[in-house]
């Protein structure tokens, strides 16, 4: 998880409909606005083969208004999706799980422990790819709301 603060000359109302309105323009995201002070968007998912490529990245923001000059405090924190880091565990869960029922058997056969090895390897590989993928997302929606409230 990653945070990001920074502040704004602006009522959080007006920070609010300013940010659904550039969301909306550009379509593709879904924005939730749980009360006046909280929102999260991520990318909008249309089929469910998506998921592996679009909906890593999940915002979450908080605005906290001061009573000075009518600045509002902008708190972000970017995280993973919840799904992909159940595939992520469930990968390495389910290698080591392979690995270890086979080590503990009595018969010892290499190819399970190849392909033991190899559901870890691959558990790993996703680890990486979403790590750099959640990273880029990250940079990429810091530009967007950059852009957004003109920082």
């Amino acid at each position: 998880m990653k945070n990001w603060n920074f502040k704004l000359k602006k009522r959080p109302k007006e920070v609010l409909e300013e940010l659904t309105s550039e969301l909306n323009s550009i379509g593709g995201f879904s924005f939730n606005n749980k009360n006046t002070n909280t929102f999260n968007f991520r990318k909008r998912i249309l089929y469910p083969w998506y998921y592996a490529f679009q909906n890593w990245t999940v915002v979450n923001g908080e605005l906290v208004e001061s009573n000075v000059e009518n600045i509002t405090e902008v708190k972000i924190s970017f995280k993973q999706h919840f799904l992909i880091l159940l595939i992520i565990f469930t990968h390495l869960i389910l290698g080591l799980g392979l690995i270890l029922g086979l080590f503990l058997s009595t018969n010892n056969e290499p190819l399970t422990y190849i392909l033991g090895g190899l559901v870890i390897a691959f558990g790993i590989i996703i680890w990486i790819m979403a790590t750099r993928k959640f990273k880029k997302d990250s940079e990429k929606y810091k530009v967007l709301i950059t852009k957004t409230f003109g920082i």
